[in-house]
């Protein structure tokens, strides 16, 4: 086989596109490293003997519930959200609201609960959340909620626990 100019143009090419393509593909359902130490910690049998198959792949494993699957996003009673890892109280559901999204979400946390860090994972750029005492995936917060915060965050309802107000 002869090699021509065009051989070496089209292999080029590839390699261009490759090598544009590898940074956003490196951080593909990769979660970015975690800022700090947590105090309640678990090893990752443990982790996954506490937690289902789904709230392992949410919390552990920064993975997203499908929208509208859970209960949580339809509940409406006085109470409070909490982390379903180590119980960790995250939200009051005097800040809950109905985004539209299929997404429990919330205008504010409760003080302390959650620690944020950036996700640059599938090629985008966005704010992650995460239990501040175990360090487990929640969600992510977007600067699109109500007042008077602004902002929306959107938790996977499998992440957490609901405890209505007695």
């Amino acid at each position: 086989m002869r090699l021509t100019r065009r051989h070496f143009l089209g292999a080029g090419g590839a390699f261009a596109a490759a090598a544009g393509l590898a940074p956003l593909l490196a951080g593909r359902g990769a979660r970015a490293a975690q800022p700090r130490a947590y105090p309640y910690t678990l090893s990752d049998a443990q982790w996954r003997a506490k937690l289902t198959p789904a709230q392992y792949e949410v919390l552990r494993r920064a993975g997203t519930e499908r929208p509208y699957t859970s209960p949580l996003n339809d509940e409406h009673r006085a109470g409070t959200f909490a982390c379903a890892g180590c119980a960790q109280n995250l939200f009051s559901s005097t800040t809950k609201f109905d985004s539209g999204t299929g997404w429990p979400s919330f205008w504010q946390p409760l003080d302390h609960a959650v620690d944020t860090l950036e996700d640059r994972s599938f090629g985008m750029r966005r704010t992650a959340v995460n239990c501040s005492n175990c360090g487990g995936h929640l969600g992510h917060v977007f600067d699109d909620g109500p007042r008077p915060t602004g902002l929306r965050y959107c938790m996977n309802g499998v992440a957490m626990r609901f405890t209505p107000q007695a």
